[in-house]
């Protein structure tokens, strides 16, 4: 009598404590894979804006020119144009207000790009940390399900004075799926977090060394009345 081993046919057979595993483990890279894609989708257009807005802001444009372009109607502004308007913004209000120290000016919008600069990296680190956990957690939720179907198929051998490799193994394989599962949830997980954290440290810097950059020239037309 031959025993029927596919993986459809284990999973269904499964223990209901194992099939909710495997429903965990499967939603979890359902939305580990979702967001993958949106991430990895939005850190790509970031660093194009940060690309096309540093070719433009290092061209010679003035600073006028180049605030009014992102602030028209017909322009939506991303990422660094964002953290450049706040600190345009503030330093042009700064000296419109008259009587206020170029130091202070300088100050001024320096705390208003760094504002603006922890938002935007508070919206590139959305979802990174949840990746990050399904990649940690996934292998161990999966090797619960797994010792779950292990000791329950040697439960059922309790009252058989006989126990063959035939009546043991469908329960060890459908308990095994469960840390397959795990596993295929975990590594794209933890590969996709470990690569786009290294992008975002890398965007991350640039946006320091922007803002550094920026305060200079800002310091120059500050004592430049």
């Amino acid at each position: 009598m031959s025993t029927d081993l596919s993986i459809f046919h284990l999973i269904t057979e499964a223990s209901f404590v194992v099939q909710f595993v495997m429903l965990i483990l499967l939603t979890a890279s359902v939305v580990s894979w979702t967001f993958i894609f949106s991430k990895r989708k939005v850190l790509i257009r970031a660093l194009e804006i940060t690309d096309e807005f540093e070719e433009q802001f290092w061209s010679g444009v003035p600073l006028a020119d180049l605030y009014r372009k992102l602030t028209s109607k017909d322009f939506e502004p991303e990422g660094i144009e964002k953290i450049f308007l706040a600190g345009y913004k503030e330093f042009s209000r700064m000296r419109q207000t008259g009587n206020v120290e170029p130091a202070v000016q300088v100050e001024s919008a320096q705390r208003a790009m760094r504002i603006e600069l922890s938002r935007e990296l508070d919206r590139l680190d959305e979802h990174l940390p949840f990746l990050a956990t399904v990649g940690s957690t996934s292998p161990y939720v999966g090797l619960f399900g797994t010792v779950w179907g292990i000791m329950n198929s040697f439960r059922s051998l309790g009252n058989v004075q006989q126990a063959t490799l035939a009546q043991v193994a469908p329960g060890i394989a459908e308990a095994l799926i469960a840390t397959a599962i795990g596993l295929f949830a975990a590594i794209p997980a933890v590969v996709s977090y470990n690569r786009f954290s290294t992008r975002l440290d890398r965007l991350t810097g640039r946006y320091d060394l922007f803002v550094e950059e920026f305060i200079v020239l800002l310091q120059r037309q500050a004592h430049n009345k």
